[in-house]
């Protein structure tokens, strides 16, 4: 991991680690990796080339050879799809839930580990996902794992689709949420599970940058930033 600082930002749909791994990542300088963004972009691939979910072999072989650029253009994160900029895409929910299934697949998480570790290298990485602290990088010398309550999740969701000019029902969002925990959770593959000595962040009640503000004082504490 060419010796670089690593914090994971572990934690389920919707709880923020998105949001607030950029901003530690912004405020420290350092590298991110937003791993969702993989699996999304798989899902999406995946369905304009007509490939069902259920075909393990073929979605390796995609994920092995993912044409997949990550820029910044002033300052705003924006991502190519095999030249297309699908930055927006792969944010509507139907894509959220292709990757939630695609993700259960083994030789698919196979194949994406090794691309997930290149990112790490100075002057150092935020990964966020959910399984960084536990199968990506277990030896991360500060590992969190964010949640908060569905209906708090739903709500932000609700109003970063609203915000994004997408259609959405609460109540709806509530159920998805749900049903995207308990498959994370029980998954047989890298469940969705606070790593070893990870501190759990609770952000029900807590603002974006008290969220940062908490972990860059730990990372601070424990002098790996």
């Amino acid at each position: 991991m060419n010796g670089a600082p690593i914090i994971t930002v572990d934690g389920p749909v919707s709880s923020g680690k998105g949001t607030v791994a950029r901003e530690v990542a912004a405020r420290l300088g350092w590298r991110l990796l937003d791993s969702g963004a993989l699996y999304r972009l798989l899902g999406l691939y995946a369905q304009r080339r007509g490939l069902s979910t259920d075909d393990e072999a073929g979605l390796a072989e995609l994920a092995r050879d993912l044409p997949v650029v990550f820029e910044q253009t002033d300052g705003e994160p924006r991502i190519l799809l095999d030249g297309e900029d699908v930055t927006r895409a792969i944010r509507r929910e139907e894509v959220g839930e292709l990757a939630s299934r695609v993700a259960v697949i083994e030789p698919v998480r196979r194949a994406l580990l090794a691309r997930q570790q290149a990112f790490a290298g100075p002057p150092g990485l935020v990964a966020d996902g959910r399984d960084m602290g536990t199968v990506v990088f277990p030896d991360a010398p500060l590992k969190i794992f964010l949640t908060a309550s569905a209906e708090e999740r739903a709500r932000r969701r609700y109003k970063q689709l609203k915000e994004k000019g997408f259609g959405a029902n609460l109540a709806a969002l509530v159920e998805d949420i749900r049903a995207r925990d308990d498959r994370d959770m029980n998954r047989d593959i890298a469940p969705l599970e606070a790593a070893d000595g990870a501190l759990v962040v609770d952000s029900t009640s807590m603002t974006v940058d008290e969220v940062v503000n908490r972990i860059l004082d730990e990372a601070a504490r424990r002098d790996i930033a």
